[in-house]
């Protein structure tokens, strides 16, 4: 693995511009959004064409379940996490999402999605809302735990997200720099719950872009109290970190996307990732070309394991996911 920059491309092929910027070896990794996607066959040309230019590098997408699905046409409309909580068999139905999402994400030639959020549902924050599994820590570490098997059995290294918990600041982080001024213990008490409960699942971690200005006065993505001192130190997370997009609102408060993916990787992250914005993502290119970052050798785990076969619907267990989801009507 060569690069710790992530970034994106603007359609459904590689253009001439975009082929220039993967192949930078400080690029290491590409996520696809909806705008890239047409249908399975589609996606599965488009990452072959980068598997051929770069074969190393890290193929991504936000793949959850409920509103966030950036793979739709030809793909299983999951549910949202919260919707999975209220059922009997909730671990099971949770272990099984994860299999069906993992699966169909590796068969179309994509490494991993960045999943599962391990946020707490408060009811306060419209961002993550229905993307948690619950409001209850000890509930929501079980059920991201079965779908972390789930992903896992498929072949998917699983990314807890957004590290220490996004469900209490109630701004979007997308648009705004989100706060939560409760204390460190009252953060350790509950939204730290489920990351240090599956601290040794998760092969990675994303960092909320949220300021704890009790705990440190950079957003969690920008502080080492938080990814040194606390994911490392205490929780003994030896996995990848990949920050949150740098091109956010919430990650503006260090500066231009140089500066960003310099404080980023400076606090502890693995790889930055830089979207929807081409010249922020050269930008911050230059940067790590100046720096001359050598980025760990881990971020190699997350590569997928054993792509799914595009056959994968054949697959005993999927009818029986599929059926077991459908009389729990979790999906149509």
């Amino acid at each position: 693995m060569q690069g710790s920059l992530m970034l994106d491309i603007g359609g459904t092929w590689l253009s001439a511009e975009d082929r220039q910027i993967l192949r930078q070896p400080q690029v290491g990794g590409l996520i696809i959004f909806a705008r890239n996607i047409e249908h399975p066959r589609q996606v599965r040309e488009l990452a072959a064409s980068i598997r051929a230019l770069r074969p190393d590098l890290l193929l991504a997408v936000d793949q959850e379940g409920g509103r966030v699905q950036r793979l739709r046409q030809g793909f299983l409309r999951l549910p949202a996490m919260r919707a999975i909580a209220d059922n009997d068999n909730a671990e099971w139905l949770a272990e099984q999402c994860g299999w069906l999402m993992a699966t169909e994400v590796l068969a179309v030639g994509l490494d991993l999605s960045f999943a599962p959020v391990l946020d707490l549902d408060y009811q306060r924050s419209a961002v993550v809302g229905s993307r948690a599994f619950e409001g209850d820590a000890q509930r929501a570490a079980q059920l991201a735990g079965a779908f972390i098997r789930g992903m896992s059995a498929a072949g998917m290294a699983a990314t807890g997200k957004h590290f220490p918990g996004h469900g209490w600041a109630e701004a979007d982080s997308h648009v705004a720099i989100p706060t939560d001024e409760r204390s460190l213990e009252q953060i350790r008490a509950a939204d730290l719950q489920p990351f240090a409960r599956l601290s040794q699942q998760l092969a990675a971690v994303m960092p909320a872009h949220v300021i704890y200005p009790q705990v440190d006065p950079q957003p969690a993505g920008f502080s080492r109290r938080w990814l040194q001192d606390i994911l490392r130190g205490e929780l003994g997370f030896d996995g990848v970190i990949f920050s949150d997009d740098l091109s956010m609102a919430g990650a503006h408060v260090v500066g231009d996307a140089a500066n960003r993916i310099e404080a980023a990787l400076g606090a502890g992250c693995d790889m930055g990732l830089v979207c929807n914005d081409r010249a922020a993502a050269e930008l911050a290119l230059s940067a790590l070309q100046r720096l001359r970052v050598q980025p760990p050798a881990r971020l190699a785990r997350m590569r997928g394991q054993g792509f799914a076969s595009t056959e994968y619907r054949q697959h005993p267990r999927w009818s029986a996911a599929v059926a077991e989801l459908r009389t729990a009507q979790l999906i149509d």
